[in-house]
């Protein structure tokens, strides 16, 4: 009989089971989307009674894809959405409110209030992160200010905060397991990572009661069993927790300090394992809990961008310039070698390294030669140029050299992207074979946990590597346009 690992990926979009063989091989995956509820005023949410039918519905097709026996999934790993915040009764197990979803900028007036009472320094020692309504503190605090009931049934301790993780492994126990892992806590804003608990003053700060927090577990814990609402016989562990970020840095396999992935999605997250000990940085870099497994903390630097993928898709749906994705590589190939055109893309500001959200979009050092070919190259090249800009910053801040790039996500599929990439880093690129790299994080953490797989696991996804062909000459002047482009945004 064979023994298979089951993996949860709950994502903004929808929810993926990945289904994993006993030598850590994706086999099988299926999908479904949930709703994103957007009003006038650009609030996101999500129902997290759908987000959590819709888990159990995608394990039900897994498994009748596969064509499998139920009996024989072996363990479960999920990974999750980050900041995505949610509230739920703890006695009924139904949400109070809609999950407040980490694109929201509804607690932005919180967090102006936070700043003006002279605590954001403290907020940035204790938890790595910049105040910011991006997190899920200022979301949980405009629950408690602004949903009737919610702050005396805190009171009574009937309240449960959390992220979707915790949502998850809640409803899945059947309300036996109020649980999150380090990984998630640490990106609350809550969660203090040089003591690794629940921070009692930044809790005062926000007005949200200790009480309603769950218990922060190993990400590679015991986070009780489930039988998806009866689907399976006898249930089964839930042994690995991460949210998706994390969990791509794990699936490949950055385990050890200085080793470093980007998934490159709409946006992207640049991160970066710096050991056990947390380097707290002032150059635009964040300082996370990269997991805790077997009861050891790992830390991470992480920068985010917001414009990656999505530059492709203002080339194609804003300007018409390209009819798909697949377009760019071409064009860009055959774009002027000479042209000196940049696209700096601060559609809604600058993220990390430049936090600056009064900066606007620039396209400079065109001339009258520059056509579609540049102007699409270009876009490209700013994806590239911002994950410079990061790694760069990253590399400063902890003193490693680093020696390769690991990277996953849709852009990876195009040769120019990742050979450009290699170029200005002047290091390998690595990319795998798979996609699922958050799933697969998860999977793994959970398969590792329960004897199902040993170290070598991670040698399961094969690899294509581009390496740096450029001259150092062409590199540096390259780098320094981009970095005279970036200083016309600002403002």
């Amino acid at each position: 009989m064979s023994r298979y690992v089951l993996g949860i990926d709950q994502s903004t979009q929808g929810t993926k089971a990945l289904l994993f063989d006993e030598t850590g091989k994706l086999i099988c995956r299926s999908d479904l989307p949930h709703r994103q509820m957007i009003d006038a005023r650009g609030w996101v949410e999500h129902d997290l009674n759908e987000i959590y039918k819709n888990t159990v519905q995608v394990v039900k097709d897994l498994v009748e894809k596969a064509g499998i026996d139920k009996s024989e999934l072996a363990v479960v790993g999920i990974s999750n959405q980050r900041e995505t915040a949610a509230c739920w009764n703890k006695e009924t197990g139904e949400p109070v409110y809609n999950a407040i979803v980490w694109q929201c900028a509804r607690g932005a007036a919180i967090c102006e209030e936070i700043e003006k009472q002279g605590y954001a320094e403290m907020v940035r020692e204790r938890t790595g992160l910049r105040l910011s309504p991006y997190f899920s503190a200022a979301k949980l605090a405009w629950i408690f200010r602004n949903v009737d009931g919610v702050k005396a049934l805190a009171g009574e301790g009937k309240i449960a905060c959390g992220t979707i993780d915790s949502w998850l492994v809640y409803k899945l126990t059947k309300g036996k397991r109020f649980q999150t892992d380090y990984s998630n806590a640490s990106r609350t804003q809550l969660f203090n990572i040089r003591t690794l608990a629940w921070d009692e003053e930044l809790l005062r700060i926000f007005d949200i009661d200790r009480s309603c927090m769950a218990q922060v577990t190993d990400s590679d814990g015991d986070y009780g069993e489930t039988d998806f609402d009866g689907y399976l016989d006898k249930p089964i562990p839930i042994r690995g927790v991460l949210g998706d970020s994390h969990g791509a840095l794990f699936g490949q396999g950055c385990l050890k300090k200085g080793m470093i992935k980007t998934t490159y999605g709409t946006g992207s997250s640049i991160m970066m394992n710096i050991g056990e000990t947390p380097v707290f940085s002032d150059i635009g870099v964040v300082t996370s809990l990269a997991w805790s497994m077997g009861g050891k903390v790992n830390y991470v630097l992480e920068g985010n961008i917001n414009y990656t993928g999505a530059v492709i898709t203002w080339l194609k749906d804003d300007l018409g310039l390209i009819s798909s994705a697949g377009e760019t590589e071409k064009l860009a190939k055959s774009a002027n070698p000479t042209d000196t055109t940049y696209l700096v893309p601060a559609f809604s500001g600058l993220g990390a390294p430049y936090w600056d959200s009064r900066a606007k979009a620039v396209i400079s050092g065109m001339t009258r030669t520059t056509r579609k070919a540049e102007i699409v190259r270009a876009a490209l090249d700013c994806i590239a140029y911002q994950i410079t800009d990061n790694i760069r910053a990253m590399s400063e801040a902890s003193g490693i050299k680093i020696e390769e790039l690991r990277v996953d996500g849709g852009p990876t599929k195009n040769g120019y992207l990742m050979q450009f990439q290699s170029d200005l880093l002047d290091i390998p690129v690595k990319i795998p074979d798979s996609e699922e790299l958050s799933g697969i994080g998860a999977a793994y953490a959970a398969g590792l946990a329960s004897g199902l797989y040993t170290q070598e696991v991670f040698g399961t996804l094969k690899r294509t590597v581009y390496q740096p062909q450029m001259q150092e000459e062409e590199r540096g002047q390259k780098y320094q346009g981009w970095k005279e482009a970036v200083k016309c945004c600002s403002h």
